[in-house]
């Protein structure tokens, strides 16, 4: 992976239709562990999405990428294995530009997705693009009918900045997997990260011209392009519910596929037979993980009444125990948040929360140098409040007390969002009845993970569209042609 050094900080390259590049404008990626400038990346705009769009439209227009899935196969391979061969020089820039510590970069920040790479590629060796449905007699002949699964076409791609390896290579792969080609584009906050991939696909693989292009930019008018081009066929959009909704109303004009993975306001329910002490240690650490910036983080913590301040003491104590500081740093667990403006709107939504009438037992401080915010415990909080309906993403969790595990299921349903959850109890069964009245896309019955390339992830209600992962992911970028014919 070439690496160039301005002024002693790293810059990446565009991507598009296979030559790696520079534009007349440069977009800044800071160190959010610092605060200070780490690299710059190339600032691309409407006409670098024209152009790339343009080219992923030949690509899968005139070359038979999307007819080769033998080739397409060797080409996965060819980026798994260059993942793996460049991964400390990821690892580097991951913790450098994401704020991620080095433990995560040896988990979902960095090596786990590289196996989503290689479960794409493996899936390919027998998945069935055809599906016959037999024969049928209408008016007095036998009609032969069966269904091909055909690539979707060019697809815009757009990734958020929390996890973006993760992000990126779950819509890249199983995308390339299906035969489409694709325009994909980083959060302007981890510009960098993004386009390590295109160098990558551009220096070590035999990945054609156009099959993948790779952008950077902050300018929004960028991702409204890629959303609303006439000949961008798939839309994939990781982020905000906000901007989500956009995308989707913007999509629209042009019926474009559109699949979306959102927030959350994820809930963990202890039942009034869990192991209380094991599951805070759970939920404490869980809500710190990559300083609560994860969709799927269980945000809020709902216990019954009785239970309610002896959880709040187990949950402050672990805070307690949590170690931030330099990512870098084998012994840290919590990095930084990715910006300061991040912070400051984690910071107003506990100032208002506490206004609102929740009980701050602990955190609730900006902490320097770089963009760190403490592990913070909001107690006594009302299920209907702004705490516990929106989406924080930061190290902010919310104890809200239930009556009955009716209660609780409603408690955890009361919200527009539906990515995740999780329940803690002594018996299996009864936490998997409740499990099973919870309305979220993904669940952890006391402390399963079910996070894996093998897994389908996504969300019911306003936490998203489809599926990323597992052979669900795929199909999201393949159509279906049902074919029949008159046979004797």
């Amino acid at each position: 992976m070439s690496t160039q050094e301005v002024a002693g900080t790293v810059t990446r390259r565009l991507l598009v239709d296979g030559l790696l590049r520079e534009t007349g404008q440069t977009l800044a990626s800071l160190d959010p562990a610092t605060g200070e400038v780490y690299g710059y990346a190339p600032e691309a705009g409407v006409a670098d999405v024209d152009e790339a769009v343009a080219a992923a439209r030949r690509a899968f227009d005139d070359t038979n990428w999307a007819t080769n899935p033998r080739f397409r196969r060797r080409c996965l391979n060819q980026l798994y294995r260059a993942l793996r061969d460049n991964v400390e020089d990821l690892r580097a820039l991951t913790i450098a530009e994401v704020g991620a510590t080095r433990a995560l970069t040896q988990g979902n920040q960095l090596e786990s997705p590289f196996e989503i790479v290689r479960f794409y590629a493996d899936l390919l060796g027998d998945f069935e693009w055809t599906e016959d449905l037999g024969n049928v007699e209408i008016r007095g002949q036998q009609h032969h009918r069966w269904v091909e699964k055909e690539a979707a076409g060019v697809v815009a791609a757009i990734a958020a900045y929390n996890y973006p390896h993760q992000l990126a290579l779950a819509k890249l792969a199983p995308a390339l997997a299906a035969g489409c080609t694709v325009v994909l584009k980083g959060a302007p906050d981890t510009p960098l990260s993004t386009l390590s991939l295109g160098e990558i696909i551009a220096n070590h693989t035999e990945i054609p011209a156009g099959v993948v292009n790779v952008l950077a930019s902050s300018d929004i008018e960028v991702g409204k392009r890629m959303t609303t081009h006439p000949d961008v066929d798939v839309v994939t959009f990781t982020g905000s519910t906000p901007v989500g909704r956009e995308i989707m109303a913007a999509a629209s004009a042009t019926l474009k596929k559109v699949f979306l993975e959102l927030g959350g306001k994820s809930a963990m329910i202890l039942l009034d037979d869990a192991d209380y002490t094991t599951a805070a240690t759970f939920a404490a650490f869980s809500v710190v993980t990559h300083a609560g910036q994860g969709c799927a983080l269980t945000t809020r913590l709902l216990v019954p009444a009785q239970a309610h301040d002896q959880v709040a003491e187990l949950v402050a104590a672990n805070f307690a125990h949590v170690h931030h500081g330099d990512p870098n740093d084998p012994k840290t667990y919590m990095g930084p948040l990715i910006s300061e403006k991040q912070r400051d709107k984690v910071h107003a939504m506990v100032q208002r929360a506490v206004a609102a009438g929740a009980t701050l037992v602990t955190g609730g401080q900006k902490l320097d140098p770089g963009f760190f915010y403490a592990p913070t415990l909001l107690a006594n909080v009302d299920p209907d409040s702004e705490i516990a309906q929106e989406e924080v993403f930061g190290p902010v969790l919310a104890l809200i007390s239930y009556t009955d595990d009716d209660d609780a299921v409603r408690i955890a349903n009361n919200s527009i969002y539906g990515l995740s959850g999780a329940v803690f109890s002594a018996d299996a069964e009864r936490a998997k009845a409740v499990a099973r009245r919870v309305r979220t896309g993904t669940f952890s019955i006391n402390g399963g993970n079910y996070f894996h390339p093998d897994a389908p992830f996504g969300g019911y209600k306003q936490s998203g569209i489809g599926r990323e992962m597992g052979t669900d992911g795929l199909e999201e970028f393949l159509e279906r042609k049902t074919l029949a014919e008159v046979v004797a």
